[in-house]
């Protein structure tokens, strides 16, 4: 298949390395074009580092992307006046997790969306094409999902990582899902608010098999790779939550070196760009 892969993503400048480096490893393994949806918002009156992805990263993202096919592209979209109507004086403004990981319960909302969307988080690396994900047939499911590696134990086995998500755009606009979402992340005090909501609120989805989404140990199978917060019982019990572009802690204390080819041409951009821009 030639058609494109569609991608969101959502966060704030401070990530765009992230941003990046994630970009990077999905265009390294597919010769699809490659779409890609930035959800971003200015809440610096919250916190200062609270501020959009800049008009420049953008023009880098995609002159990155378009290197590789000139099909691809990305597009930058606010959604903070969105966040503020429904979420900002919600239960779970201030939460481990930023409000920049609830932008994509707006996509409903939202203009240009496409029927099947992936959604990734920016600590999402992937290690072989994704097009054997977005390719999967959602039938009647309103997303599909990998169970979380600890939630499967501590909630139920059908409790999903909310980390990479094959959303089916038209059943989620005509179930109101994503408004359903909203309301029982803006009502109630929880630890991972809109991932509790989504499993708690979606009535029937599709469990995936954990090369989609290893929040643990690579393995052959792997296709994408999530730099999430996990736990270490040995020589002590203790969690750690190390991102991909904290690179030596990804190469000293998780010995992943999978990526190196991809730190290579991101430093390669660094040294042409100002990703700061």
């Amino acid at each position: 298949m030639n058609d494109a892969i569609h991608i969101c993503y959502g966060g704030n400048r401070r990530v765009f390395p992230g941003l990046l480096l994630s970009a990077l490893s999905v265009i390294k393994h597919t010769d699809r074009p490659v779409r890609l949806y930035v959800l971003s918002m200015d809440l610096h009156e919250q916190d200062e580092n609270y501020l959009p992805f800049s008009e420049g990263q953008m023009e880098i993202l995609n002159a990155v992307l378009r290197e590789k096919n000139g099909e691809s592209g990305a597009v930058l979209i606010d959604v903070g006046e969105a966040y503020k109507r429904s979420l900002a004086g919600g239960k779970n403004k201030n939460n481990y997790y930023t409000p920049y990981a609830t932008l994509r319960l707006y996509l409903n909302e939202l203009d240009g969306i496409p029927d099947k969307l992936l959604y990734l988080d920016i600590d999402t690396m992937c290690l072989q094409d994704v097009s054997a994900l977005y390719d999967t047939d959602l039938g009647g499911c309103v997303f599909a999902g990998v169970p979380d590696r600890l939630g499967k134990f501590f909630v139920n086995k059908r409790y999903c990582n909310s980390g990479v998500l094959l959303l089916n755009m038209p059943l989620i606009r005509s179930n109101r899902l994503f408004e359903r979402v909203r309301d029982f992340v803006a009502s109630r005090r929880m630890f991972t608010p809109d991932q509790s909501a989504l499993n708690k609120c979606a009535e029937k989805k599709l469990l995936l098999p954990k090369k989609f989404n290893e929040q643990s140990k690579i393995s052959e199978e792997t296709v994408i790779k999530h730099f999430c917060r996990d736990v270490r019982f040995l020589p002590f019990f203790h969690t750690y939550n190390i991102k991909q572009w904290q690179r030596d802690k990804v190469h000293k204390k998780l010995k992943i070196h999978d990526f190196d080819d991809i730190y290579k041409q991101f430093d390669e951009i660094a040294e042409k760009y100002d990703l700061n821009r």
